[in-house]
């Protein structure tokens, strides 16, 4: 949390933005940015449209890794861990949240499907606007994940190359440090 205080507070392009790997059923990665949502003592908190890509992988495998990259500060903070579906509680508290505009795209979009055109996507979301108006709901196949972290690496950059990294990971229920050669 400190990290992504001082990347917020250095104006790194998108300090929330993250990397997210996961695996599909034939073991090959996939990875894609992600927008971090909250951070709670259990893990990191991202939304998505749950029939997407990303989903169907991690519906297969739900092992996988986030990493940050802040550049202006030299630090990456890589997470490894297992990922599962918040409540629909969660998720319909966070969507009521968000712009009109992008509660309408969560209906429009047919996430990660072949679409025929850009037109398409125009009509689809001029077709919920009208369905929706101002109330627009949560739709069902959309919500939120948690990434429950097993390992933490920090990176920090060194002009000599002799950067500095600890890693935390979890033996026996305990948070257990180990500083890495670079």
């Amino acid at each position: 949390e400190l990290w992504l205080k001082e990347a917020i507070e250095c104006k790194e392009l998108e300090p929330t933005a993250m990397v997210l790997s996961t695996v599909d059923e034939n073991l090959q990665p996939h990875s894609r940015i992600v927008l971090l949502k909250e951070i709670t003592i259990e893990g990191f908190i991202f939304f998505t449209n749950y029939e997407g890509h990303k989903a169907q992988q991690i519906a297969v495998n739900n092992r996988v890794c986030l990493l940050f990259f802040w550049p202006k500060m030299e630090r990456q903070v890589r997470i490894v861990g297992s990922v599962e579906k918040i409540s629909e509680t969660l998720s319909t508290a966070y969507f009521m949240t968000r712009p009109i505009e992008s509660r309408i795209g969560a209906w429009a979009s047919p996430q990660s499907q072949v679409i025929k055109s850009q037109d398409f996507l125009k009509q689809q979301f001029e077709y919920y606007r009208q369905k929706f108006g101002d109330n627009v709901p949560k739709p069902p196949f959309w919500g939120g994940f948690i990434i429950k972290p097993t390992q933490i690496e920090f990176w920090q950059g060194r002009p000599n190359r002799l950067h500095d990294r600890l890693l935390y990971s979890i033996e026996l229920g305990e948070w257990k440090i180990s500083r890495l050669a670079p």
